[in-house]
């Protein structure tokens, strides 16, 4: 339906006295608000702050893209997605409108595409099922379509949802799945368009760009192509970030390779309730002389598990919960991560006088004359103290090295 056209003619589209000024494409412009009729809008599965819910149903239901034709089912499936996104959220909005009426106006194509507002579409669709005068969503109405205004549409959508709102309830695997589909996948947008439409700098996009790079390749490696919910299930995005800045400290690349399936195998059991904290350790290790003992106590461990996964299209969160259950490569790899930790941290302990003896020459090195010349005489009282201590402290040390 052509909403500015047969909505208005019809009288399920109808004018308010009300308008808001919006940027859209650069240019600011004022948009009248219209009350909506709830059955002639539908959600937009190419909402990046759902992506992991999409990748789940469609992986669930061997299907590739989803069935409008019947809007009132499609919006039933895509409205459990949202809300068990973000389930206290929804609660909380829904009573507000209950009490007070729908307050932000939402953004919707002129085919009912939403934009933005799948909160609010959600929770009056609930609130109308027992109240009709809650069947209207208020709304700017954009005479586009998606499939000639693709990008335009997600930098609009990125805008609002990224750039405008709390970046704190959009789920970070959701968001990197998101860039690696609109950056990496369809090339969709840059870098540089995606920094400007989420008002974030072009450093911070690349490093996520990276993140979603390192997030595929997990997927890829337990067989697990695009169903980015599973990294979502295994809340994998501070292990991700740890994993990078190990990675970054590996310079041989046959090395790297290992550490990264080593990881991508620990992601999967998760021997330790907080990951991060376990990635964390990498980076001890692979900077230590232990680095190979750790590889090789790891690596063929981690091909088995690999390897035995069930084969691409049959790896689900409910195969890997098994997985982790029955495996007791599990048990082995946290016994290998704290032995070659400990034995990191016993090296570190027994370096450290040298560590900080060394600061200490640098310290006093630092330390011009020709500033100790133009120091009054109590400064100079003070520094001859401080001198023979340092010479007491430096011949007890020799002492205890006899």
């Amino acid at each position: 339906m052509n909403l500015l056209q047969d909505g208005i003619a019809e009288g399920s589209v109808i004018k308010t006295d009300r308008a808001t000024k919006m940027v859209v494409d650069g240019l600011t412009e004022t948009y009248p608000i219209y009350q909506v009729r709830l059955d002639n809008l539908y959600f937009n599965d190419q909402n990046d702050r759902i992506a992991t819910w999409i990748s789940q149903y469609m992986t669930d239901n061997g299907i590739s893209s989803f069935d409008r034709s019947d809007l009132e089912k499609y919006n039933d499936i895509i409205q459990s997605f949202i809300y068990n996104s973000n389930p206290d959220k929804i609660k909380a909005t829904q009573k507000n409108i209950e009490f007070i009426g729908q307050q932000k106006y939402g953004v919707v194509l002129n085919d009912g595409r939403i934009i933005d507002g799948n909160r609010r579409f959600t929770c009056l669709r609930n609130l109308a099922r027992s109240n009709p005068k809650f069947n209207y969503f208020e709304t700017v109405i954009l005479d586009r379509d998606y499939e000639h205004s693709a990008k335009l549409i997600k930098m609009l959508e990125l805008q609002i949802q990224i750039g405008e709102e709390a970046r704190v309830d959009y789920n970070p695997i959701d968001k990197l799945a998101g860039i690696y589909r609109d950056i990496e996948e369809s090339h969709l947008l840059t870098v540089a368009e995606y920094a400007k439409s989420t008002n974030q700098s072009e450093a911070e996009i690349r490093k996520q760009l990276e993140l979603s790079r390192l997030l595929v390749e997990f997927l890829d490696a337990i067989k697990a192509p695009g169903q980015f919910y599973i990294a979502r299930d295994l809340d994998l995005n501070g292990p991700l970030i740890e994993l990078l800045a190990v990675l970054k400290k590996v310079k041989d690349e046959d090395k790297r390779q290992q550490v990264k399936y080593i990881a991508f195998t620990n992601f999967l059991l998760q021997p330790d309730k907080d990951m991060t904290r376990f990635i964390r350790n990498l980076k001890g290790i692979v900077s230590s002389v232990y680095v190979d003992e750790f590889i090789d106590k790891e690596i063929e461990m981690a091909e088995e598990v690999l390897d035995n996964l069930p084969e691409p299209g049959h790896v689900t969160s409910a195969t890997i919960a098994e997985v982790k259950a029955k495996d007791d490569a599990k048990e082995e790899l946290s016994r290998t991560m704290e032995v070659v930790s400990n034995k990191v941290k016993a090296t570190e302990t027994r370096n450290k006088p040298n560590q900080m003896l060394s600061k200490a020459i640098d310290y006093v090195d630092s330390i011009d004359p020709r500033i100790v010349k133009k120091l009054n005489e109590d400064q100079i009282d003070e520094l001859k103290e401080n001198v023979s201590r340092l010479e007491e402290m430096l011949s007890e040390l020799k002492e205890s090295l006899q």
